[in-house]
């Protein structure tokens, strides 16, 4: 992501998925809370360049994902538990980053910031 050049937004946004720990998951509403815009921003900004961050780390609040068929190999890697009823989706009580792991990382954030 060096070399490649995004706003201020874009870079903050792909910045908090890539602090995402494995085997954890955030969603649109925490990363925006997290960067100060709405979830559709950050859904917009995912789809447009989330290609460069660990994408699947973020997910909707119902714990689904646009591109849930791609997300699914990933989860199973980092071990994220997903059911498969009608659509998949991370089973957002074991997965989901507390409170406090969402506030360590806006600081994290914030600290890597120039």
């Amino acid at each position: 992501m060096e070399d490649l050049e995004f706003d201020d937004l874009t870079s903050m946004v792909l910045d908090c998925a890539d602090l995402i720990p494995p085997g954890k998951v955030a969603t649109y509403g925490d990363i925006a809370h997290i960067v100060g815009t709405g979830p559709r921003q950050v859904g917009r900004i995912m789809a447009t360049a989330g290609q460069f961050t660990c994408w699947w780390r973020v997910v909707r609040s119902d714990g689904g994902s646009q591109v849930a068929e791609k997300a699914c190999l990933k989860w199973a890697v980092e071990d994220i538990a997903f059911s498969q009823v009608s659509e998949a989706k991370v089973k957002m009580k074991q997965h989901r980053l507390t409170e406090c792991e969402l506030a360590a990382l806006a600081v994290e954030l914030a600290q890597a910031q120039p």
